[in-house]
């Protein structure tokens, strides 16, 4: 069951395979306190199929709330089963992904962005995992798939999914997904924006809630997109490739909160502690390497970037530890600048959104026939 009066987000950190790991998650938290969290996408089956080890894949410490679960999949079964094992790790939302585009998902798996072209297995999928658990369910998909990205079909999608499902909050990347002849990485940057299909989305379906997720690289943009009627923004790379300057600025310009005060040498003396206490935990894993990795942008654009990122390189393959790790590279890095809290906003492009309007699509007509 979904709960009444749910308010998405304001922001959230993207789900990224091989990037939103616990590791990433910790920093994020320690930069800031209200950005929602996701995990990488989790396939039904490998929560199925791992269940006697699931800690591996589904445990995270308690100060990673509020935080998501991504889940993906075409069998029901699977993911009926799968929401019932991962309700013991007390997630905030479930997300269900129809806008991952990668060939292992979307193609040989048939599931990710893939199930945007059936919305009716996708309606019955988010009812059997809110059947399932009781956090809300929500979805996350792109603006169309190859040659179905018309407005009219995203519609259809996001309508017949809602009425047949208990799906009231949708994270829209505002791309579509091109299956053959883009790799994942390509998606994120070949096919064009197009924000007006998301802010039409808020017009034509006023009683859903829409995040708007692509593109947006600046607190500038975030707060152009709230400003003109985003429920939520949902934040991917930038977050990930420049953490101090995103995620250090959502407590205070986002959610209108008190700074937490900490400079950049403290929040890294906290990341130790977290790191070396983790260090081999699972066996074989996580790697120093592992652990270091959401640190690489973490002096985005400051005085000593490139020295850091060549000490760090040839340190991750000496070190055993996160201290002597920081011991070897900080070296690189001026004291101002590790002594600093977070300053003023670097500024984006808060105006993209101000005309947005003007540029709306022609209104959906919901054809309701197509839907019974």
């Amino acid at each position: 069951m979904v709960a009444d009066h749910y308010s998405p987000p304001l922001f959230s950190v993207a789900p990224m395979m091989d990037w939103t790991d616990h590791h990433y998650r910790t920093l994020a938290r320690l930069i800031s306190k209200h950005a929602w969290l996701y995990t990488e996408m989790l396939a039904a089956e490998t929560i199925v199929y791992q269940k006697g080890n699931l800690d591996r894949f589904l445990a995270y410490s308690p100060d990673q709330h509020p935080i998501v679960l991504q889940i993906g999949g075409s069998n029901l079964d699977n993911l009926a089963k799968a929401t019932e094992l991962a309700n013991a790790y007390c997630y905030d939302e479930i997300n269900f992904n129809c806008g991952c585009p990668s060939p292992r998902v979307a193609g040989r798996g048939c599931f990710g962005v893939r199930l945007m072209l059936d919305p009716k297995f996708v309606a019955e999928a988010i009812s059997l995992i809110a059947a399932n658990t009781n956090v809300p369910v929500t979805v996350k998909c792109r603006i169309g798939v190859d040659d179905h990205d018309s407005y009219n079909e995203l519609c259809d999608f996001i309508y017949k999914v809602s009425s047949l499902s208990p799906a009231k909050h949708f994270v829209i990347h505002s791309r579509k997904a091109l299956l053959k002849g883009l790799s994942p990485a390509e998606n994120r940057s070949i096919p064009p924006l197009k924000y007006e299909y998301f802010y039409g989305l808020l017009r034509d379906f006023p009683d859903l809630s829409f995040t708007i997720n692509g593109g947006i690289a600046s607190i500038d943009e975030v707060n152009g997109a709230l400003k003109a009627g985003a429920h939520g923004v949902m934040v991917g790379r930038a977050a990930y490739n420049n953490p101090w300057h995103i995620l250090g600025h959502v407590d205070t310009a986002i959610y209108g909160a008190s700074s937490s005060g900490l400079t950049r040498r403290q929040v890294l003396e906290k990341y130790q502690v977290y790191g070396d206490s983790v260090l081999q935990r699972y066996g074989l894993g996580p790697s120093l390497r592992d652990i270091v990795k959401p640190l690489l942008g973490f002096f985005h654009s400051e005085p000593g970037n490139g020295l850091w990122k060549r000490k760090a390189d040839s340190a991750v393959q000496t070190c055993t530890t996160i201290k002597s790790f920081f011991e070897e590279t900080l070296v690189a890095i001026p004291d101002s600048v590790l002594d600093s809290a977070v300053v003023k906003p670097q500024s984006g492009r808060g105006d993209i959104f101000a005309n947005i309007y003007s540029s709306l699509p022609p209104p959906y007509r919901t054809r309701e026939e197509d839907v019974i």
